[in-house]
């Protein structure tokens, strides 16, 4: 097929690259602007798709809008036959979702209907999901509202977000290549609108720890969060952030670190840090922290 690709992060980077594997015809790349990143935010950063991209000798695109008649009718002169979207962060006009022969295709981290929306993976974890996955919609005007053409499912475990993505990502590479081939077969099935959650985009004040939360939905925080922005709390005056932890047996005042090998109290149960970063420094396992950082029972994290 003549594919259009619209995407922009590294969870989009592995359906590009199936795609081409699969000896598709990638036409073009639609991608976010570049940003400003890099040392001190002067330097330009390009998104993993449009580096990705380039390296496969794909044209790549980013418009700031794909609102205007001239941006649309660029659209539509690459002749293609659908348009494949992963994580691409632009809503798509109805003019470019009418343009390609067979519609515009979605591969979206969840099971759908549940978490539509910014942020599926991190609030799947969060919320305690058991199992999570990826499905292939066929792409309308609402918000991940569109008929599903394929699922595949996994389970969350005690992944982090960061481990889900990749997870998801190639899972969600192949789900695609493999509709692709099934499409004029498969039947899109209507979601179920009323049983619909929605994943909204994550807000840096929901990261600050209260562990005055049940030490569960702490470590769900915690690995929702990881790696970024990462799940913090205060200790001494300097921010602390968790990127791995496990519920542990104690109880105790909310904070208070119980024992010698930091295990923190939370309103119910206590939590024990698996792998943690104190501000200016790497990240390091549990026991390297403590070699650093002399935190014995009673600290307590603010």
């Amino acid at each position: 097929m003549r594919i259009i690709f619209m995407g922009s992060p590294d969870f989009a980077v592995p359906t590009l690259q199936a795609l081409v594997d699969a000896a598709h015809e990638v036409v073009c790349a639609y991608t976010q602007p570049p940003r400003p990143g890099g040392r001190r935010g002067k330097e330009l950063t390009k998104t993993a798709v449009h580096e990705r991209a380039e390296r496969l000798g794909i044209e790549v695109r980013h418009p700031a809008s794909l609102k205007s008649a001239e941006e649309q009718e660029k659209f539509a002169a690459l002749e293609a036959d659908i348009a494949v979207v992963a994580a691409y962060g632009l809503i798509l006009p109805q003019a470019i979702l009418d343009t390609p022969r067979l519609g515009c295709l979605n591969v979206h981290a969840s099971l759908l209907p549940d978490w539509r929306g910014a942020a599926p993976i991190h609030r799947s974890i969060m919320a305690g999901d058991e199992v999570t996955g990826v499905t292939i919609m066929q792409m309308e005007a609402g918000l991940d509202t569109g008929p599903m053409l394929a699922t595949v499912r996994t389970p969350v475990e005690d992944k982090t977000t960061g481990e889900l993505t990749e997870e998801l990502a190639e899972l969600g590479a192949q789900l695609m290549v493999g509709t692709l081939i099934d499409l004029e077969a498969l039947h899109a099935v209507e979601q179920d609108h009323e049983a619909a959650t929605h994943a909204k985009k994550i807000d840096k004040a929901e990261a600050r720890i209260d562990w005055s939360r049940p030490a569960e939905e702490v470590v769900r925080q915690i690995h929702g969060l990881s790696p970024f922005p990462g799940a913090w709390s205060e200790l001494d005056g300097a921010r602390v952030k968790f990127l791995r932890a496990e519920v542990s047996e104690g109880s105790g005042e909310v904070g208070t670190v119980l024992d010698d090998d930091l295990a923190i109290a939370c309103g119910e149960g206590a939590i024990r840090p698996v792998r943690l970063q104190r501000a200016g420094k790497p990240a390091m396992d549990r026991d390297e922290f403590l070699r650093g950082n002399a935190v014995g029972q009673g600290a307590r994290f603010s």
